[in-house]
């Protein structure tokens, strides 16, 4: 009976173990809001994000084949696709997309890989500041 215990208590803290080492990853799923991205990406330019020249900028081609909006569509409120490869995908403005710019790591990661499809380089802090302030002007 004592070892039938003891097996039952090692498996609860075992399970107890297993689920808080996941708690983070998932938590981290939703780790910002647009506004906060807004307001992170501000700060670093020494700027708040103009929409204007962010919708300008994202309509734009910057002396590559695609802009923002080639993948993303004007505006994008509703699913785009991509370019090349035809993929959708989800809308881009965050009041069409309640998960839009909510996961840092995700945010970060599009944003170079795409700025780089679009610019040749990453963007610039004021550059991502402007696009996102465009984007959450969008209703």
């Amino acid at each position: 009976m004592k070892t039938i215990r003891t097996s039952l208590v090692s498996a609860g803290l075992l399970i107890a173990s297993l689920s808080a080492a996941l708690l983070p990853a998932a938590a981290h799923a939703a780790d910002t809001t647009p506004a906060a991205q807004l307001q992170h990406w501000s700060a670093q330019a020494g700027a708040p994000g103009n929409a204007a020249k962010g919708q300008t900028f994202f309509n734009a081609k910057h002396g590559a084949e695609w802009s923002c909006a080639s993948c993303h569509g004007t505006p994008p409120t509703a699913e785009g696709k991509h370019a090349s490869t035809g993929k959708l995908i989800t809308p881009l403005a965050p009041a069409f997309n309640p998960k839009a710019f909510t996961d840092t790591a995700k945010v970060d990661k599009w944003f170079r890989r795409n700025c780089k499809d679009v610019l040749s380089r990453e963007c610039s802090a004021g550059e991502k500041a402007d696009v996102l302030a465009y984007l959450n002007s969008l209703k």
